[in-house]
């Protein structure tokens, strides 16, 4: 594995699979002084709860030490174009603020949302690809604007708990919210299950299919596995015979940025919550997924959240055992 994680696309199978055994084995034999005298660093751009919590949590478990940055919180706001004349808020710019930051640690991590304006742009990760092009430490990503390797570590050590059969199938399913989120995770959720060999189905409205690159590369990852990946609107189709159902919330990339419309599209999809009634047709013991936050009742009813179907605290719970074979992983091979 390269020092820098910034997508699990960068990953091979095998790769993740180590990954995800070192979360294990570090979950059920402990190595409290592996990372001793080790300092991470992490600059938070957007707002976090799990993944804030569980990198120190898990930094900490292994004998290391954590410093958190929110620019514009107590430090400076950083700029992150090139070229712009800096007479604005932002009073340093991230070529020389993101290396000394990363001087003083021996890791640093990055949450950087989408900017939800460029499509192309956000597709390609084009801001924190140049973030990541000044840091010479080891880098790893906590969600940028069309990756979250974090949680799709975190997923697949999920399945894997459950003992849910590679060529299950695996339903990425679109649901409601208030407006329109980034597309990171859902990309991950695609990719993670293609890679892993699911029959993996992109259950979404019209107007919300991911974009052709993301499908691409998910594609070709279960090419790699023995896997599979279609995408409809037939929610009775897609829920046949699933193993499990991961429920995201995402932007219109058709009307990537265009906020007025994306209201008026999703006005008419409050269908679109996860409920029992959901379920008839999947298997008996088919399985909920959800990476947290969830806005309940408007994406996912109570009787799910509460109910027998779910796996989200289990596999929020995942986030810190897979954070931690990360940072052991780049740190002490």
């Amino acid at each position: 594995m390269k020092s820098h994680l910034l997508d699990l696309a960068d990953l091979s199978r095998d790769e993740v699979v180590h990954l995800v055994q070192l979360a294990r084995r570090l979950q059920d034999h402990p190595e409290p002084h592996a990372l001793a005298g080790k300092i991470l660093g992490l600059v938070f751009f957007n707002p976090s709860l799990r993944t804030l919590a569980s990198t120190q949590a898990g930094m900490a478990k292994l004998g290391g030490s954590s410093f958190v940055i929110t620019p514009g919180q107590g430090t400076w706001q950083l700029e992150s174009r090139l070229g712009v004349t800096m007479n604005g808020a932002c009073a340093e710019h991230i070529r020389e603020g993101l290396p000394v930051l990363a001087s003083f640690c021996d890791i640093l991590g990055i949450r950087s949302f989408a900017a939800g304006i460029d499509l192309t742009a956000d597709v390609a990760d084009s801001d924190y690809k140049a973030m990541a092009s000044v840091i010479p430490s080891p880098l790893v990503n906590l969600e940028s604007a069309i990756a979250h390797p974090m949680q799709g570590l975190a997923d697949w050590k999920t399945l894997d708990d459950l003992n849910v059969p590679q060529g299950s199938r695996f339903v990425l399913s679109w649901v409601n919210h208030p407006r329109a989120l980034p597309l990171a995770v859902p990309a991950t959720a695609v990719h993670m299950a293609a890679l892993r060999g699911h029959e993996v189905v992109v259950l979404r409205p019209d107007g919300y299919a991911l974009p052709a690159a993301v499908m691409e590369k998910a594609r070709y990852a279960a090419q790699l596995s023995g896997g599979s990946v279609t995408e409809t609107s037939d929610r009775n189709m897609a829920l046949a015979g699933a193993s499990i159902v991961y429920a995201k919330e995402w932007g219109s990339p058709e009307h990537y940025g265009d906020s007025a419309t994306e209201t008026a599209l999703r006005a008419g999809l409050s269908d679109w919550q996860v409920r029992e009634d959901w379920f008839t047709s999947a298997r008996s013991d088919c399985r909920f997924m959800h990476c947290l936050p969830v806005r309940r009742n408007v994406a996912v009813a109570d009787e799910i959240l509460d109910g027998s179907r779910s796996v989200v605290l289990q596999e929020a719970n995942n986030r810190l055992w897979t954070q931690m074979a990360v940072l052991h992983h780049l740190l002490k091979p």
